[in-house]
């Protein structure tokens, strides 16, 4: 039987991710300390870059998961063929 990990026990699954969103949140309040040289206006607003970083990787997980339904193959799909060589 195989030993139990760390990670399998739920409670300290809880205990990281309770300090994820710790460090998630301390750093999106050092966002209001510190002067931003913005170039575009939208750009200083509180969290911008938080904002845009979470919604990037939200439509790229998606655009994944469309792109994998168009270019997916079946699983047998190198098998059963005839070999030229």
């Amino acid at each position: 039987m195989e030993r139990s990990r760390w990670l399998d026990d739920r409670r300290n699954v809880r205990k990281v991710l309770a300090v994820l969103y710790a460090v998630c949140a301390a750093l999106l309040s050092l966002d209001l300390f510190y002067d931003k040289h913005a170039t575009l206006w939208f750009e200083a607003w509180f969290g911008f870059y938080a904002f845009y970083g979470f919604v990037a990787c939200v439509t790229l997980v998606l655009v994944a998961k469309v792109l994998r339904k168009l270019l997916s193959r079946p699983a047998d799909y190198y098998e059963g063929g005839t070999d030229a060589g």
